[in-house]
């Protein structure tokens, strides 16, 4: 029996010089990047608030925000950067500028200086979120890229519900400030594999020209679009309450409902359930639309 990532007769022609199992690996690292980024901050919270001597304990929750901000904004430029410079500059770009902003917040000693660092981490975390879709729509189409993407996002849906335990599990043995520590050197590993490892997969014949007519007109047709339009309407609100659910639970769990340092393990358990209702998910959309 063949393993089901294993590579199909072409599967290495899209990306030369790495092999299937590695591209999947590479890319569900790269969206992985982003949601470590943001859980496995929550453990962290109070401890970052009480060395920043934040007054209100709410604001200790921009640590997120101000990260979710940047990384929400930028994906709107990457895009139509990518289609006209190729896709391994954008993405080397984000992710050396990830790292930097890492060092950054490693050093921060007040909390305007680390929501700005966070603010330029998500913006150079936004390369690779925007880039490795790109990456697997220039390599595949049809059912070979839905398979691809299936598996990168088996490998996506671990990461948040590990993530806060990690942070907690630093916290018993080092300081807040090594969590951005063990931000800024997966940033560099991911710098330094895809700058070794991965291929430019938008050939030069095949990028756009970047202006503000055609960036705009193709901004103004995705907003015209009746179906794109209603599916944005619709996700928006629901990324909004999960991304808020993120921000506010490490407080409500750990002051409100006093669970104390087992927080990470109801995090999980509720990752659980939204990694199954995802599956279940997949299957309802395949059998109803």
């Amino acid at each position: 029996m063949h393993s089901p990532i294993a590579p199909g007769p072409a599967a290495a022609e899209p990306h030369p010089g790495i092999s299937f199992r590695e591209f999947v690996a590479l890319i569900a690292s790269l969206m992985a990047l982003n949601s470590l980024a943001i859980d496995i901050m929550l453990p962290a919270l109070p401890d970052i608030g009480a060395a920043m001597a934040v007054l209100n304990e709410n604001d200790s929750q921009k640590v997120l925000v101000a990260y979710l901000v940047g990384f929400g904004a930028a994906q709107l430029f990457y895009g139509p950067i990518s289609d006209r410079y190729g896709r391994r500059p954008v993405l080397l770009g984000g992710l050396a500028l990830y790292a930097v902003a890492g060092v950054f917040s490693i050093f921060a000693n007040d909390m305007n200086h680390l929501l700005a660092a966070r603010l330029v981490q998500g913006i150079g975390c936004a390369a690779p979120r925007v880039v490795a879709v790109s990456i697997v729509r220039d390599s595949y189409s049809g059912r070979q890229m839905g398979r691809v993407m299936s598996l990168v996002m088996m490998v996506f849906m671990v990461v948040p519900i590990f993530a806060p335990s990690i942070g907690q599990i630093i916290l018993f043995v080092a300081p807040w400030r090594a969590i951005f520590l063990l931000l800024t050197l997966g940033g560099i590993l991911m710098l330094i594999w895809c700058g070794a490892r991965l291929p430019e997969t938008l050939p030069a014949a095949r990028r756009q020209p970047v202006t503000a007519r055609s960036v705009l007109a193709a901004y103004l047709k995705t907003v015209t679009t009746r179906i794109t339009l209603g599916y944005m309407c619709a996700t928006g609100p629901i990324f909004g309450a999960l991304f808020g659910f993120i921000a506010s639970a490490q407080q409500i769990f750990v002051e409100t409902f006093g669970v104390g340092a087992a927080f990470p393990a109801v995090f999980a358990v509720i990752g659980l359930a939204m990694s199954a209702a995802s599956f279940v998910n997949a299957s309802l959309v395949e059998r109803i639309g």
